[in-house]
């Protein structure tokens, strides 16, 4: 998930977690994990990403349901925030 290789267009990249679910045998939580927590693992970055802790980059976002019960919310994105700052929602 997440290295850009060719598999799903940028900003597309959610459409990949029932697949992950699907044929890779991962839960839900699973695929959330590594799409954060492994990846900036993997990346070396895992001081500054990944996990929601302080002193860490403050980037999230909410999606518009549970997306441990239903991992397609995650394509239903209705607020982010980059750096600190909204810049889409309220």
């Amino acid at each position: 998930f997440g290295t850009d290789a060719g598999v799903y267009d940028h900003g597309r990249n959610a459409e990949e977690f029932p697949l992950m679910i699907q044929y890779g045998g991962l839960t839900p939580r699973e695929t959330l994990v590594s799409a954060t927590r492994t990846a900036a693992d993997l990346l070396g970055l895992a001081d500054e990403i990944g996990t929601i802790e302080a002193g860490k980059a403050a980037d999230l976002i909410a999606v518009g349901g549970d997306p441990l019960a239903d991992v397609t919310a995650l394509q239903s994105i209705r607020f982010v925030l980059a750096r600190g700052r909204v810049v889409l929602g309220e």
